[in-house]
């Protein structure tokens, strides 16, 4: 009996997780991202990680940092095994870069992108850039992504754009406050402009912390859950494109 057929046939096509947000605050939802990566996800031929892995992210010089090499090195390691991972920056790690992809052995692909996958036609993103209510955060989300600005903040010290980045979210929390409900969540023409410009069926993305299952016709969409097993509203959980063809949404295990 051919048992490595036997096991390369009985995995999923794919895992999509975003928003754990990890941080050393984190303990317990550190911990139970690690034990994804070293169980769920060494049995799927492709990861899809949507972004917001980590709460923030300086920069690449910030690898070496004890808490980021634990978190790189499981990627690596999935990756070593023969996983193909591949990674959609967020809003919260959007200055990931070259070193990040080397160090993890993840493929970026830009925060819209159209992928096939068994009878599937896919679109990924993070899916901050569908979320069109709050024109402050549209406009923030601009001038952060351009890439002059981002050589800019780059050039700073490690030290300066850490405390730069506890500025800014410092002052988001406080303007959030004021914000009513409907600014966190896509919107419909956004949506539409997805399955119009990526002809896919599917579309899977994170961000609003609002998940699951919304369909428009013969078209569905997918919202990822964030994690937090620190605090006490437990919650976290992956999407699986199964060999055949079916999507499961997957809870974490309290």
């Amino acid at each position: 009996m051919n048992t490595g057929a036997a096991e390369k046939s009985a995995k999923s096509l794919a895992l999509f997780v975003s928003d754990t947000h990890l941080t050393e605050a984190s303990p317990r939802t550190t911990s139970a991202f690690l034990d994804f990566m070293a169980n769920e996800a060494t049995k799927t031929e492709r990861l899809y990680i949507l972004g917001d892995l980590f709460e923030y992210w300086a920069g690449d010089d910030d690898i070496e940092s004890t808490y980021n090499r634990r978190i790189l090195n499981a990627i690596r390691q999935l990756s070593n095994a023969g996983v193909a991972v591949f990674w959609v920056p967020g809003n919260r790690d959007f200055l990931t870069g070259d070193k990040f992809a080397v160090e993890s052995g993840a493929t970026f692909l830009p925060d819209l992108h159209g992928i096939a996958i068994g009878n599937q036609k896919i679109a990924v993103a993070h899916g901050d850039a569908q979320c069109l209510e709050d024109p402050e955060y549209v406009k923030f989300r601009m001038m952060v992504r351009n890439p002059q600005w981002q050589q800019q903040f780059l050039s700073m010290p490690l030290e300066q754009r850490k405390l730069t980045i506890e500025s800014f979210r410092k002052d988001a929390k406080k303007e959030n406050e004021a914000k009513s409900d409907n600014v966190w969540d896509v919107t419909a023409s956004a949506i539409d402009e997805v399955f119009s410009q990526t002809g896919a069926a599917v579309f899977v993305h994170g961000h609003t912390h609002q998940p699951g299952l919304h369909e428009y016709g013969t078209c569905k969409r997918y919202v990822l859950p964030d994690w937090d097993l620190d605090g006490s509203q437990k919650r976290g959980g992956w999407l699986e494109l199964t060999v055949e063809g079916t999507f499961v949404q997957h809870t974490v295990s309290q």
